[in-house]
């Protein structure tokens, strides 16, 4: 049998995500030592229309209708921090209950896409 992560999890979800406080310096620091990864949790047409260098992709909607739990450590990996951002910072909320439900550590950022590529983030090509 497989696990679906999807909104029956966000809806029993007793996890009320809140932004991290942890730095853009120290998310940073902890993606080039390989100790976290970054999650882009837009939608494709966002996705496509610009995003971070070496960004992992997983769209909030993907997450709500169900995703395999065996798809979703395809793509994001189990044993490293896991930070998320959005556009603005609310959907990465969201995706933290449903991802926090799968088991993964995550701190959802309030900084979204334009404030990264500001803080220095690399679009990538």
């Amino acid at each position: 049998m497989v696990a679906v992560v999807g909104i029956a999890t966000f809806a029993t979800s007793a996890f009320a995500a809140e932004h991290t406080k942890d730095t853009v310096a120290e998310v940073k620091k902890a993606i080039e030592n390989d100790k976290a990864v970054l999650v882009d949790v837009r939608e494709a047409g966002e996705w496509q229309d610009g995003h971070l260098k070496g960004v992992k992709h997983v769209a909030l909607s993907d997450l709500k209708a169900g995703i395999s739990a065996d798809k979703l450590k395809e793509l994001i990996p189990g044993d490293k921090v896991v930070y998320l951002h959005c556009a603005s910072g609310q959907r990465c909320l969201k995706a933290a209950e449903l991802l926090k439900a799968a088991g993964y550590e995550v701190r959802p950022l309030k900084s979204g896409y334009n404030d990264l590529l500001k803080a220095g983030f690399q679009i990538a090509k």
